[in-house]
């Protein structure tokens, strides 16, 4: 399968492509479909289950299982390799802990509105990169979820369409989160609800 990449999609390296289990699979469209189906599972258990501590490690890596694991074998695992984004692979679980320790604080504390305890979740979750695909995905599903089940506010509308697909919707939330990474995080405030 030839996998082509939309802007701001990190690649994935030769072991991690062959870590797919849907060796059927030809083209990247095949993939999003299989990704999605997955993905829509994930979320159902997500929001429909009981579980109330999602602010750690080992609920981090059930859900990206739970989102990708009927598609890739090594789903639910940190990256084992450095990408063009995310903080080094041996530093993963330091940084996963400090921020489920951070957003517990910040809940706490009334720090942030619960919007914007949200979108730095997001942002400090994609920007640690935690695996090898699927990280803004699953960082805008994290999101969600504790949004809803934490914070008892409504989900994120994302900009209204697929983030997948390439187009101007997918380019502004690519920039938002650019400009959160300066520390400007009022253009991924207002995109995150429009």
């Amino acid at each position: 399968m030839k996998l082509e990449y939309t802007d701001g999609a990190t690649p994935l390296d030769p072991d991690d492509a062959a870590g797919l289990k849907l060796t059927h699979i030809a083209t990247m469209e095949e993939l999003n479909i299989f990704e999605q189906q997955n993905i829509q599972q994930a979320a159902a258990w997500a929001f429909g289950g009981r579980e109330k501590d999602m602010l750690n490690q080992t609920y981090i890596r059930q859900l990206h299982k739970r989102m990708f694991g009927n598609v890739w074998k090594w789903a639910g695992e940190y990256r084992t390799s450095n990408k063009n984004i995310g903080v080094a692979r041996e530093m993963i679980g330091v940084e996963l802990r400090q921020l489920c320790d951070d957003v517990a604080y910040w809940m706490t504390q009334a720090t942030f509105s619960p919007d914007e305890i949200a979108v730095r979740f997001h942002h400090r979750l994609v920007a640690i990169h935690p695996f090898s695909n699927g990280n803004g995905r699953h960082a805008r599903l994290m999101a969600d979820v504790l949004l809803e089940r934490k914070l008892n506010c409504p989900r994120f509308s994302w900009g209204g369409a697929n983030l997948v697909a390439p187009g101007n919707i997918r380019s502004a939330y690519i920039h938002a989160l650019q400009m959160a990474d300066r520390g400007d995080y009022s253009p991924l405030m207002q995109f995150v609800r429009s």
